[in-house]
């Protein structure tokens, strides 16, 4: 991935993420800090570790099968 493209997908997640209230409880909120979350584990894994936080703290209820739950469950352990 280029830097510009991963700076452009950066603040484009970020925007969409601005907009908390909308995106409360719609799948594009989880997907949203989902992206934002694989984008920065490219160059900056400690950024990349609060958007997983935030996704597996919504996600704490879920179906633990989910298999997007299972590879962000992993992805966000490859980071420690």
């Amino acid at each position: 991935m280029l830097a510009e493209d991963a700076h452009g997908a950066i603040a484009e997640f970020q925007k969409m993420l601005k907009h908390r209230g909308l995106l409360f409880k719609n799948p594009e909120g989880a997907l949203a800090r989902l992206g934002l979350a694989r984008v920065c584990s490219f160059g900056d894994k400690v950024m990349a570790s609060a958007p997983y936080k935030e996704l597996l703290e919504l996600w704490k209820g879920s179906d633990p099968d989910l298999p997007i739950l299972k590879e962000a469950q992993a992805e966000y352990a490859r980071l420690n």
